[in-house]
């Protein structure tokens, strides 16, 4: 009797348990999903081998003759330099980190302002170290999420950055049947006016570390991810993206102090877009500019190119050589409230009035000639479910 009535017991208990789990899973489950597109970096310097292999070998964004032996090659060349320097920021990117952070503040942000397509769930989807685009997108179909925001965290819209990880999932799905799921693509932002007063803020932070006698002369270097003339020349709008970025800051910033966009990062021997910022900082030493604020104007979090080049190689070593008296570097967003504020703004417009695909997205470089461009256009018209006529139609 006792016995009976102990598995009686024990049976609704579990019961009573198992409805408890469900009603939680019920709660938490996920509505929509941020998917937020990213290079990512290495978090060991175990990781850098792989890493600068998978770019290496990357087409859309760098190409060599022979790619497939001329890229090992190279990634291991450089893995020892690249090792140095990250263990010369503290053993790793802190891109994981921020982009994370920035993830969970967006999210928390989109609940409370847009609780019809809440809960809100970040994916962070890198191109080429852990976690893999692909890992973001098994993750949210096991989710069961209806909507999907592919949300790319360059500002500018380059084919070497963004159109790389949308290739990605293009891949991903090429033989693969399409979850039900709701998709729509945020590819460029960096006119954003809350990204331009981050930006703006960040500057005068800046600003306020020079002497009153000084402050008003102080060039003002906005700097960016350069790019090879040879993706310029076909049409790629990354240059005047990343100009109207620096246009919408200075606009913020209300300021009487001189401005240049200058270029960082070069890679290889072939011509890139110039001025680069540390022959810029050389040259305008000798011209007697001796304060100097350099601004990373396409970067929304710390990382190995404002760490390492932009602190190291050009604040601590460049200018100090070219006999600079006061260089500063503006910090990325990271997670400065307005730039918090400027996530949740692209995201709410675009859930209220953006189209799922915009037609700058659809059309193509004047002279690009890459098939995988055109197919991975078309192929965002079906995951996004328009037609070329509905190219524009709203998506809430």
């Amino acid at each position: 009797m006792i016995s009976t009535i102990y598995r009686q017991n024990r049976k609704l208990a579990e019961q009573m348990l198992s409805a408890v789990r469900r009603a939680s899973q019920d709660v938490q489950k996920p509505k929509t999903a941020i998917v937020m597109l990213n290079m990512g970096g290495p978090q060991t310097v175990d990781q850098v081998p792989e890493y600068l292999l998978r770019i290496m070998t990357d087409r859309d964004m760098i190409q060599l003759p022979v790619q497939s032996r001329l890229g090992p090659w190279i990634a291991r060349r450089r893995s020892d330099e690249v090792k140095k320097k990250y263990q010369e920021i503290g053993g790793g990117s802190p891109i994981y980190k921020w982009t994370d952070l920035q993830g969970k503040l967006l999210t928390q942000t989109l609940d409370k302002m847009l609780p019809q397509s809440a809960p809100h769930k970040h994916y962070i989807a890198f191109r080429y170290v852990p976690p893999f685009t692909d890992e973001a997108l098994r993750q949210l179909e096991s989710d069961g999420v209806e909507r999907a925001i592919i949300f790319s965290q360059y500002p500018q819209y380059s084919c070497a950055t963004t159109g790389s990880s949308l290739n990605s999932i293009a891949d991903f799905y090429k033989d693969r049947e399409l979850p039900n799921i709701k998709f729509s693509l945020i590819e460029r932002w960096g006119s954003n006016e809350l990204l331009a007063e981050v930006f703006a803020e960040r500057v005068r932070e800046k600003l306020s570390l020079f002497d009153e006698s000084v402050r008003d002369q102080v060039l003002i270097m906005f700097t960016a991810h350069s790019l090879p003339l040879k993706a310029v020349s076909r049409g790629d709008t990354y240059p005047h993206e990343v100009a109207a970025s620096v246009s919408a800051t200075m606009s913020k910033l209300q300021v009487p102090n001189p401005h240049r966009l200058v270029w960082q990062s070069k890679v290889g021997p072939l011509p890139w877009l110039q001025p680069y910022t540390d022959d810029a900082i050389k040259a305008y030493a000798k011209k007697g500019c001796k304060h100097m604020i350099l601004v990373p104007i396409a970067f929304v979090n710390e990382h190995i190119e404002t760490l390492h080049e932009l602190d190291i190689e050009y604040c601590d070593e460049v200018a100090k050589e070219a006999g600079v008296t006061q260089i500063e570097r503006a910090a990325a967003p990271n997670d400065h409230p307005t730039f918090i504020a400027a996530l949740a703004d692209v995201v709410q417009r675009h859930l209220s009035v953006g189209p799922a695909v915009s037609r700058q997205f659809l059309s193509r470089c004047p002279h690009c000639v890459s098939p995988r461009c055109q197919s991975s256009k078309e192929f965002y018209k079906t995951l996004c479910g328009i037609t070329e006529k509905a190219a524009d139609k709203t998506i809430a």
